[in-house]
């Protein structure tokens, strides 16, 4: 199991809840006894598999976070990489899920996990893939992204339930399992719904079915979570369950 993570993300590049100091050093103070690897910056190339030149050149030259945006989706890439060889979480930011094609917001830029999905489909790594976003938003920026693509399965977990996402495991087809994994569902952050070892057991379901179905290739990347005393413990919780 390796964590993504570059200290870059330590950097407060905006206002928002997700660029707010002390946020990822909550998460890391928790991974220490991880392997962490740092990733590169995602090039023009990558952003364009799922955004418009439109798109990308308004982050690059109109938000000021430009910088730390392609080096998440950097992150990202890097994830669904190791994903071949062992279990990978991203610990990035900022998050991406809100991130459609020609449009962004909800404190998302470049859609992390769609870039990095992407990629897999176009490289023919793989034929098809599934997302898992459990995070308390909707991901509508990656279920825009593959409305329309055969090869990708979005599913968001709804309320509590994570017994659905091992559902839509059992019924989907892919040859990799990614997640968007928000944190903010927790019954400490601002969602109100999920305890620390509702996390292990999502964790577990993401272990398992990829295990039984394609050799066990498995990413996740960071999305919400904002309450910095409980955000780092949960995210362990998690990877407790995922590794």
């Amino acid at each position: 199991m390796k964590i993504v993570f570059h200290p870059e993300f330590y950097r407060v590049y905006t206002a928002d809840p997700a660029a707010e100091e002390g946020r990822m050093e909550a998460i890391i103070s928790e991974l220490k006894d991880y392997e962490i690897v740092e990733p590169e910056k995602a090039e023009k190339e990558d952003i364009l598999l799922v955004h418009t030149e439109r798109h990308y050149e308004w982050v690059r030259n109109e938000t000021g976070v430009y910088d730390v945006a392609i080096l998440a989706a950097g992150g990202a890439i890097l994830a669904s990489e190791i994903a071949f060889e062992e279990p990978a979480f991203a610990a990035v930011r900022p998050p991406g899920h809100h991130a459609s094609p020609d449009s962004s917001w909800g404190f998302c830029y470049f859609n992390n996990i769609a870039i990095a999905v992407r990629k897999l489909t176009i490289r023919e790594k793989i034929e098809r893939a599934a997302v898992v976003d459990f995070d308390l938003h909707f991901g509508d920026g990656t279920a825009n992204t593959f409305r329309d693509d055969e090869r990708v399965s979005y599913f968001h977990m709804k309320g509590g339930d994570v017994n659905g996402i091992a559902e839509f495991l059992e019924s989907a087809e892919y040859d990799i399992v990614a997640a968007s994994a928000g944190f903010d569902r927790a019954k400490e952050d601002w969602g109100g719904i999920l305890d620390r070892e509702d996390y292990t057991e999502i964790g577990k379901i993401l272990k398992e079915y990829p295990e039984d179905r394609c050799d066990g290739r498995r990413f996740a990347v960071l999305e919400g979570g904002y309450n910095h005393a409980v955000l780092g413990k949960n995210v362990r919780a998690f990877l407790r369950g995922f590794e």
